[in-house]
């Protein structure tokens, strides 16, 4: 556990792998169970891998008030770390996290990948509102293959329309949510289209073709807007694709960085 001062948070970090460092930023629901992409990149690189104050064990979502205070959160991990010129990963609002991260610390963040990021708002393409959805409705809109989604997010047992389980989602989703909310509610524009300038990293972005909760056409608007960036759609692969095709995430990055 890492602790902070200011704001006061206490941060569970998951560390596996060895290898050259990497960051990764989780997306709005958190670590998956036995999570496929940390698991992946852990074949190669020595993962650190944050739950956000409102996941996990991790505690202080109260003094997270807004993006950049998050982002500063974040850095302030990052440099706790005292990691080696990581590979910072972000997917979903993990990804939105890291970009601002590496448009405000533009000059220490040089390897960036962006996993499906939120952050941009097209009002031709909107996104769907993940905070009104219940459990049984999440797989078919994070993975292409919902059957399979709804191993991973249950790994492997439970039934996503019992009560039991419901009771238990509601439980857990309310603090994760709730810190969520503050990136996401009711739309995740919070300025960053006008930041993005700023990012100097190399970055390559990935993105499922098959994503029907952010369209894939927001990798377009991604990339046109950083300069050193490169744009790579991963077939049958939906919003979480780093879970749902962990082996070509794995190979991308490896590819580009």
């Amino acid at each position: 556990m890492l602790t902070f001062k200011n704001p006061p948070t206490r941060i569970e970090v998951v560390q596996t792998g060895k290898g050259r460092d990497l960051l990764f930023l989780h997306g709005a629901g958190g670590h998956m169970p036995n999570d496929p992409l940390i698991a992946a990149l852990a074949t190669k690189y020595r993962v650190s891998a944050p739950l956000l104050p409102g996941y996990g064990r991790s505690e202080g979502e109260e003094g997270l008030r807004d993006m950049l205070d998050v982002t500063l959160h974040a850095l302030d991990v990052l440099e706790k770390l005292k990691l080696s010129k990581p590979i910072v990963v972000g997917h979903s609002m993990g990804g939105m996290i890291a970009a601002e991260m590496a448009a405000i610390a533009h000059t220490e963040i040089e390897k960036l990948c962006l996993l499906a990021p939120a952050g941009l708002w097209l009002d031709d393409h909107p996104i769907a509102d993940i905070f009104a959805k219940l459990p049984y409705e999440l797989p078919s809109l994070l993975f292409h293959d919902a059957e399979a989604g709804r191993r991973i997010l249950t790994a492997g047992g439970g039934d996503m329309g019992d009560i039991e389980f419901l009771k238990q989602f509601l439980v857990m989703n309310a603090r994760r949510l709730g810190m969520a909310g503050k990136l996401l509610f009711p739309i995740p524009d919070r300025g960053l289209a006008g930041r993005l300038y700023r990012v100097t990293a190399r970055t390559l972005i990935v993105w499922g073709r098959e994503d029907v909760l952010i369209p894939p056409v927001y990798g377009d608007a991604f990339k046109k807007a950083i300069s050193k960036s490169k744009l790579v759609r991963i077939g049958r692969a939906g919003h979480a694709v780093g879970q749902e095709k962990p082996a070509a995430v794995l190979d991308a990055i490896q590819d580009y960085f």
